[in-house]
């Protein structure tokens, strides 16, 4: 069984034969151990995200040179830290503001595959 953390979950990950997945909404803050200790599955594309969550809940992890793939398998779990409400940046921006970070939202969903 091996645990991920990512900001997005797509279909190509899920095994090509059948499977069951249970999906819940955890709490971030109690959840915190398992995100650090989990196998990162971040696009680094998403660089300003990814650095958001230091600041607005400790997590820190470190940014891949390359997005991984993943294959999930039966007993494995897939933490997503969904995040609305940030505007997209572009041109010269490159960061968030400490009060777009503020005013957007975060849910941490868990997927387990079986």
């Amino acid at each position: 069984m091996t645990t991920y953390f990512g900001l997005a979950f797509s279909a190509n990950m899920l095994p090509l034969e059948a499977c069951d997945i249970h999906s819940e909404v955890v709490d971030i803050t109690q959840s915190l151990g398992e995100i650090q200790e989990a196998e990162i599955c971040l696009n680094p594309s998403h660089k300003a995200t990814i650095d958001v969550l230091n600041p607005r809940f400790g997590i820190e992890v470190k940014i891949p040179q390359k997005a991984p793939i993943v294959a999930l398998e039966p007993g494995d779990v897939l933490l997503v830290l969904q995040v609305s409400g940030l505007p997209r940046l572009g041109g010269d921006r490159k960061e968030y503001t400490p009060e777009e970070i503020e005013g957007a939202d975060f849910n941490l969903r868990k997927f387990t595959i079986s």
